[in-house]
């Protein structure tokens, strides 16, 4: 005589002999054994937790590490630094770019407006264009001109 244990899903877990005595029909293991099993994870997680942990403070107190993590964090601020400062030169010379092209543009534009063969909307627009672009170029060089004065 044997019978199958299920676990809590329904799956078979142990197919007995006819040796051991079982009643008939099938038996439900508690869902607390499936637990088991995440209970463990969270603990070897909580574990590599504390060991890396320890592993931080006994190397903050190496000090050629901490040399090391200093010189880092120097180095990627000054990259940083220059890195933005650049970022806001290139896109300054990108918007007076453009705003010279909407100039020029407008140029023609009142060329055309004088002749009778445009609007004044159309001036208009290309002037609050090139003067817009103008003057994020401008603030740009003058955010970057404060940062480089304040280093």
């Amino acid at each position: 005589m044997s019978a199958n244990l299920l676990d809590a899903i329904g799956r078979r877990t142990v197919r007995l002999t006819p040796l051991v005595p079982v009643p008939e029909g099938c038996v439900i293991v508690a869902p607390e054994a499936v637990k088991i099993e995440a209970v463990g994870k969270v603990s070897t997680l909580r574990k590599l937790g504390v060991v890396a942990r320890v592993a931080g403070q006994r190397a903050g107190r190496n000090r050629t590490l901490g040399a090391a993590v200093g010189a880092a964090r120097t180095t990627f601020r000054s990259f940083a630094r220059a890195g933005h400062q650049l970022w806001l030169e290139v896109t300054g010379t990108v918007f007076l770019v453009m705003a010279v092209f909407g100039g020029v543009t407008g140029f023609r534009e009142y060329t055309k407006y004088t002749a009778g063969q445009a609007t004044l909307g159309r001036v208009v627009i290309v002037a609050c264009f090139t003067l817009t672009f103008a003057w994020f170029g401008l603030s740009s060089f003058t955010r970057a001109r404060r940062k480089s004065q304040r280093s």
